[in-house]
């Protein structure tokens, strides 16, 4: 069931994706074209506090055309740790700290078009730490609690995958 990539040609290098086209070697040994974008990977981290309530954020997504409610995420520096930019983004979009920083898992964002795999983390113990914001980053951060922000991804609220995702396991794992 393996594919074989038999060349690859990188055609777009942005600031963050790379867009490859690549001639593969099908299972059944016919050829075929697959187009990969290069991502360097992110973080998404479920920020619950003592009450249970978690920290969302708001921002505007222009691929989805539209304001979107998720957990606070961001995408990997070079070389950088997982754990060490979750609490980044953490403190940049939320303004909080957590003194437990647990990985729970991890999903592909889109495995059939895309490299990026998206580490999901639990934080805890939040305390305030506030960092600036990316000069690019509007946001808003609203505290919802667990069973709301369950209710949210039933009722079509929450829709982005990292956060259905990241939200789900820390439901699953605190019993709500």
């Amino acid at each position: 069931m393996e594919e074989k990539v038999v060349h690859s040609e990188e055609i777009y290098r942005g600031r963050v994706v790379h867009l490859s086209l690549l001639d593969v070697e099908l299972p059944d040994g016919k050829p075929g074209k697959r187009e990969v974008i290069r991502h360097p990977g992110a973080v998404a981290v479920v920020a619950l506090d003592a009450d249970q309530q978690v920290l969302l954020v708001r921002q505007y997504r222009i691929a989805a055309e539209r304001i979107m409610l998720e957990i606070p995420a961001g995408t990997l520096k070079p070389d950088e740790q997982p754990e060490l930019c979750a609490d980044r983004e953490l403190q940049e979009e939320t303004g909080y700290r957590a003194d437990s920083l647990e990985k729970i898992g991890g999903i592909y964002a889109a495995p059939g078009y895309t490299t990026e795999f998206i580490h999901l983390f639990l934080a805890t113990d939040l305390r305030d730490s506030r960092l600036a914001m990316d000069a690019d980053e509007f946001i808003e951060v609203e505290r919802v609690p667990l069973t709301q922000a369950l209710k949210m991804i039933e009722q079509g609220d929450i829709i982005d995958g990292k956060s259905t995702a990241g939200l789900l396991l820390v439901a699953r794992r605190v019993g709500v």
